[in-house]
């Protein structure tokens, strides 16, 4: 029974490192893409995403699909600082539900000169050749 209970202990202490270590990682990326906003880098920004056809953003137009796409419609969306703003995001909730995915909701904020604004947003995020990236984004 006590090499049991070893047993038991050993690996939910091992899986819940792994899990810190990926919230940490996801997180860092989150920050990142914050960083790249904040200093007008739409392609550094992009790195978050998964660079595939794949890629699916939902806004308020519907669904747009691919990588390319996307960052097209962030270029048309934000086409300079004073549109893009200064970027703060907090993450509400963060749910593993699998050693490959989690889901993340959490709420935006612009503030902008040009008028500010705000939502939430859901990524499913993908870990994906040892990387994490948002393979589905809906912001509101």
């Amino acid at each position: 029974m006590k090499q049991f209970l070893l047993f038991v202990f050993c690996t939910t202490t091992f899986f819940a490192q792994a899990q810190n270590k990926d919230e940490k990682a996801i997180k860092s990326m989150l920050s990142a893409q914050e960083a790249a906003w904040n200093t007008g880098n739409l392609e550094q920004f992009m790195i978050g995403y998964w660079q595939s056809d794949s890629l699916m953003f939902i806004g308020k137009n519907g669904p747009t699909y691919g990588y390319d796409k996307t960052l097209e419609n962030y270029k048309k969306g934000y086409p300079d600082t004073a549109h893009m703003g200064k970027f703060t995001s907090t993450t509400v909730s963060m749910k593993r539900l699998s050693a490959k995915y989690y889901f993340v909701t959490g709420k935006w904020f612009l503030k902008r000169t040009i008028g500010d604004v705000s939502g939430y947003y859901t990524l499913l995020i993908r870990k994906i050749n040892g990387k994490w990236v948002v393979v589905a984004d809906h912001s509101s």
